[in-house]
């Protein structure tokens, strides 16, 4: 019997060391590990950099509260917002509590209440982010969500001209839907967007929460674009694993955002802000990205060379280091006989085969991904020859 809510559906793996690109499991396994604890190790596994920096903040102090000066935050709040070309910084612990405090900011800002989000995006599992997401099946059973957010199909221009209106708070977005099958915005529809919230008065907020962080070769995904939102969200790969979300917005919402307005017990504490603080040292360096972006060409290389032919692949979509295949062979089948083959994925959308590797990784590490996945691929391709 387990005590722990049965919210998870685990994997048979049960890790006992991990580093770099690898997790090694009780049993001596080796793993190659393709999902980065689900975007969040954007530097491996215990990236020397960032244990020594909690180590060295674990022997000064762990929280004091958000009611003292803490001269790390301001530090990492500047390189944070200075990434995106912005001004203000707010820490929380998460993703969603990133979004949740977007959400809370929009509608605040512009003394309005509609949202519009979109089709199979994920923006979280708090109540107003769930709400947020376009996705029923995370709704299912907790009963009406909050009225205030509108639905539209992804990539749809003219829906968007009909919905975007003076009442409208903010158009949120993800650059690249992760969670809902690795779905990339068009550039003329992101244009739109843009030039619709700047007509009608309506704040752009984009979820970077699994896109940012040198994910795409970039900072954050938004700067592949001709962009200016007003508010961005994130998380995952920011503290390299240690739990901590930001919201980053223009100076022109600062004093929206004033004592008492939101607050977070947790956010910004010391050990994440170290983390932080030395996660975006390494990421944004102009050659690290660099390097990350050779790495995506690569990888784009090897999947077109021999993966995009068997016929069960029915469509492949990446940005950088954030890739999707749609297939038709039965994907908890296939995740799993990857997984005995010592490759670790993940599931996204309808039936999607979602690979999110560290930024660190290298060549040889994506030759042998490529050669698993060719492999397992092709054996359980019900048309392969």
């Amino acid at each position: 019997m387990s005590y722990l809510f049965p919210t998870y559906t685990r994997w048979e793996v049960e890790p006992d060391q991990a580093e770099g690109s690898v997790i090694i499991d009780k049993d001596g396994k080796r793993y190659l590990d393709f999902t980065s604890g689900i975007g969040v190790c954007n530097l491996g596994h215990r990236p020397a950099i960032v244990q020594e920096a909690i180590t060295r903040q674990l022997n000064r102090y762990w929280h004091v509260s958000n009611l003292f000066i803490q001269e790390e935050q301001e530090q990492a709040a500047m390189r944070l917002a200075d990434s995106a070309k912005m001004d203000c910084v707010f820490f929380a612990n998460s993703g969603a509590e990133a979004n949740e405090a977007a959400i809370k900011l929009a509608r605040k800002a512009t003394g309005r209440k509609k949202i519009i989000t979109f089709e199979n995006s994920f923006h979280g599992r708090t109540f107003a982010t769930m709400s947020a997401t376009g996705q029923d099946k995370i709704k299912t059973g907790y009963g009406p969500m909050l009225e205030t957010f509108v639905y539209l199909p992804f990539n749809d221009i003219e829906a968007l001209k009909n919905e975007v209106d003076d009442k409208t708070a903010a158009v949120m977005l993800e650059v690249v839907q992760g969670e809902g099958g690795i779905h990339l915005a068009e550039h003329a529809f992101l244009n739109v967007v843009s030039q619709l919230c700047e007509e009608k008065g309506a704040l752009l907020i984009i979820d970077e929460i699994q896109t940012g962080i040198g994910r795409t070769g970039k900072p954050f995904a938004f700067q592949h674009f001709q962009l200016s939102p007003d508010i961005i969200t994130a998380a995952k790969g920011l503290g390299s694993g240690m739990p901590i979300g930001a919201v980053i917005g223009k100076k022109k919402l600062a004093h929206f955002f004033g004592p008492g307005s939101h607050g977070s017990t947790f956010g910004g504490n010391p050990l994440a802000i170290a983390a932080a603080t030395a996660t975006m040292e390494v990421i944004f360096q102009a050659k690290f990205l660099e390097e990350v972006e050779k790495k995506s060409e690569y990888l784009f290389e090897r999947i077109c060379k021999e993966l995009i032919g068997i016929p069960d692949i029915i469509d492949s979509r990446q940005l950088g280091l954030m890739i999707g295949f749609e297939t038709s062979i039965d994907l908890p089948i296939l995740l799993k006989e990857l997984r005995n083959h010592g490759l670790l994925t993940l599931p996204a959308g309808t039936n999607v085969l979602r690979l999110l590797p560290p930024l660190t990784v290298t060549k040889a590490e994506i030759d042998e991904a490529i050669d698993i996945l060719q492999s397992v691929i092709k054996k359980h391709s019900k048309t392969a020859v």
